[in-house]
């Protein structure tokens, strides 16, 4: 009777959990997260405020929760995608990352504004939130690292300057091709969301029509910025 009980339990609130993030979802869309209130959700959901407290203490634990799951969709999508990809050349699987990311934005328009115009809390390993953000930059780190080496790959030009920067970043995140090649990553990393977010926020709008195929060369040129030919 016991484990039987506990099962009961657990699946009641994986259930009372899944309804309490579908509305505030459901929020999200109609409002935007500045105006998400536990009130609302509770009211919505016929509950007591009490009992919603005993699963999100406060809105931001909801928003938090809610920010990772829509990390990790993204990043699932996008592992997904590429691992599709995977018997295409390098160009090919960082274009389908790509795609994944702008079609999964598309599809989730207020979730991609949750986690990209929500501040980011850092690096404080290991937080939630760092490691559901970082599937999507690890995908495309698996992607450069798979082809470094070959008669493909060509290494950015880097300024004195920045060695000593580069040398730490490739440091920081283990990542083994040589320190030119993780400054253009991490930079043409931002590029890329910043290619959803502005097709996202309408600043495309009355100067690029064809947006897919414009994002696609867009892409393609930004593989090469990072030494993929």
């Amino acid at each position: 009777m016991g484990n039987a009980a506990e099962g009961a339990r657990a699946r009641a609130r994986i259930e009372v959990t899944a309804a309490i993030k579908n509305e505030a979802r459901r929020q999200l869309a109609a409002e935007g997260s500045a105006k998400l209130s536990l009130r609302t959700v509770v009211r919505e959901l016929g509950m007591v405020a009490s009992a919603l407290y005993r699963y999100y203490p406060s809105r931001d634990d909801l928003l938090t929760a809610l920010v990772i799951d829509a990390h990790n969709s993204l990043g699932e999508t996008a592992e997904a995608d590429e691992a599709a990809a995977a018997g295409a050349g390098p160009v090919r699987r960082w274009i389908a990352v790509y795609e994944a990311a702008r079609d999964w934005a598309l599809t989730n328009p207020h979730e991609y504004a949750l986690i990209f115009g929500t501040p980011f809390p850092g690096r404080p390993a290991p937080d939630p939130v760092f490691t559901a953000a970082a599937r999507v930059g690890l995908v495309l780190m698996g992607v450069v690292r798979d082809a470094h080496g070959s008669p493909g790959v060509i290494e950015p030009p880097l300024t004195a300057e920045l060695r000593p920067e580069a040398v730490r970043m490739a440091a920081d995140l283990a990542f083994d091709p040589p320190p030119e090649t993780v400054v253009a990553l991490v930079a043409v990393w931002a590029q890329l969301f910043g290619l959803v977010g502005f097709e996202l926020s309408g600043r495309f709008n009355g100067l690029v029509e064809e947006r897919e195929a414009f994002s696609r060369h867009a892409v393609s040129r930004l593989a090469h910025a990072v030494g993929l030919v």
